[in-house]
């Protein structure tokens, strides 16, 4: 049986994480060909394309225009992604797209429903929540080692960043909640489902008018309680526990584990302290499989939506209720 041909992939905006996490797992990818990298400045397309042997484009609207592109991704920062993903979407092409997908519920819930109308695939990237280790916790809990759960606490704080980055920029739709917040308040709603409710938060405004470090103190509708921090300027940590009745589960380098990274799965209970260390993985390279899988088969599609959807409306309700403007 012949193989189908791979998917031909388009990069609009060339970004860090791709340089650095994506793009060379869609090198390793069989099912995906990348084609194509754009950029406003030529010469840093040719710098991509050179490292990964693709077509330099200057100009995002000129790659859209190719007709040699099946999909694109979609690394640009939060203030530019609704316009460019709304704009792949209108050319035809299936998106994978650089978290947050919608700054806010009404972006999200806009691009979401472009993506059905059209019938195409529409990813964000969540590859975190693609590691096994997830499971791992899950199946602990499940199986009553630390009781019933309580609290979840999770926490994604990175070192200062420089001045000209442009988290820092109001326009380009920076600040530390959609940036960093995501993953914590995402690792919320893995454990303890969609239906949280945000009793209260606060969010730290910086120099520049974008959030620097915020916290939110959520609810389950079965009363389990989730405390989540976020923030630039901190010691570099991301990780959370799960605190039962009978014990806590924490796993430390939850989020950006590199692929060589073999997870530590600490059990505190009153025999003492227990460690698992499990297998490595590497959680890009399941990202851009399941974009392949999602546009070869169509499963799924309505849980990625719900997700996105899901997260960007917690978000908003984190800003109401730390009393800030929705962008």
């Amino acid at each position: 049986m012949n193989r189908p041909e791979p998917l031909r992939l388009g990069l609009l905006g060339c970004a860090d994480i791709a340089w650095r996490r994506t793009l060379p797992a869609v090198l390793a990818e069989p099912r995906l060909r990348l084609v194509a990298v754009a950029s406003r400045e030529g010469r840093r397309a040719r710098r991509f394309a050179d490292r990964f042997g693709a077509a330099p484009v200057t100009g995002y609207d000129r790659l859209l225009d190719r007709d040699d592109i099946d999909a694109v991704y979609v690394p640009l920062p939060a203030g530019l992604l609704p316009r460019w993903v709304a704009a792949a979407l209108a050319a035809g092409r299936h998106v994978l797209a650089e978290k947050p997908l919608g700054r806010t519920g009404t972006e999200a819930r806009e691009l979401v429903a472009r993506a059905t109308a059209a019938n195409l695939v529409l990813m964000e990237n969540a590859a975190f929540q693609l590691h096994p280790q997830h499971e791992a916790v899950r199946r602990l809990v499940a199986a009553g080692e630390i009781g019933p759960l309580r609290t979840l606490t999770s926490v994604f704080g990175i070192p200062p960043l420089p001045p000209e980055d442009t988290r820092y920029r109001p326009e380009l739709g920076g600040g530390a909640l959609l940036d960093l917040g995501f993953y914590p308040l995402r690792t919320a709603q893995m454990f303890l489902g969609r239906e949280l409710r945000v009793i209260g938060a606060h969010l730290l405004s910086g120099p520049s008018g974008v959030d620097v470090a915020g916290s939110a103190l959520l609810a389950s509708p079965e009363g389990v309680e989730a405390a989540v921090s976020f923030g630039f300027g901190h010691a570099y940590r991301n990780a959370y526990e799960l605190w039962g009745g009978e014990g806590r589960l924490v796993l430390e380098r939850a989020f950006t584990p590199p692929p060589e990274h073999r997870p530590v799965l600490s059990l505190h209970d009153a025999a003492g302290t227990r460690r698992r260390t499990l297998r490595g993985h590497h959680q890009f390279a399941a990202l851009v499989a399941d974009f392949a899988a999602a546009v070869t088969t169509r499963r799924d599609l309505r849980r990625h939506h719900d997700e996105v959807i899901g997260r960007a409306a917690l978000a908003d309700a984190v800003r109401r209720h730390a009393g800030v403007e929705t962008p």
